[in-house]
């Protein structure tokens, strides 16, 4: 099932969108972390390794799972732990990824606030699981304001501010 997450339905899946992974995705997030390895940007040493060829960094394709999850603004307040993240295969240059997430446990946190912990399933295009992962939300929780904008912070008296 695709759409938005909610952790009403404990076990009830959810399908995202999918995402091809280029060269240039590969080459920026090499330069923006300044993981270098050959593996994912030398292509003759690549060649020669177990994968054969360069691959995705582990860690853009579970950064882009992030990015394809349909996480509601208004009620995921904040991503608070990525656990048990295991990298299962390589993603080639030119695979398209996809997440199945589910939603496994749902902790009260306080009288607005829950604790959502989810199963994901990263997947290539021929349904291949590459990496599997439990992520923890803080969640806010329904209200007679759901879908309008969360409250304003409160004002820091305190505060200066920078002209521009």
């Amino acid at each position: 099932m695709s759409g938005a997450l909610d952790p009403a339905g404990p076990g009830v899946g959810r399908v995202s969108r999918g995402r091809t992974i280029t060269e240039s995705d590969v080459a920026q997030f090499a330069a923006l972390t300044g993981d270098m390895h050959p593996q994912h940007t030398d292509a003759v040493w690549a060649a020669g390794s177990r994968f054969g060829e360069r691959v995705a960094h582990g860690m853009l394709v579970l950064s882009y799972a992030v990015g394809l999850v349909d996480f509601d603004p208004v009620r995921v307040v904040a991503l608070r732990r990525v656990s048990n993240a295991v990298f299962k295969r390589p993603v080639k240059l030119g695979d398209t990824i996809h997440v199945e997430s589910a939603v496994e446990a749902v902790a009260s946190l306080d009288a607005e606030h829950a604790l959502v912990s989810c199963d994901w399933r990263v997947l290539n295009q021929d349904g291949r699981l590459v990496v599997r992962a439990t992520i923890e939300l803080v969640w806010r929780e329904a209200t007679d304001r759901v879908g309008a904008a969360p409250p304003p912070p409160p004002l820091d008296d305190d505060f200066i501010p920078i002209p521009l």
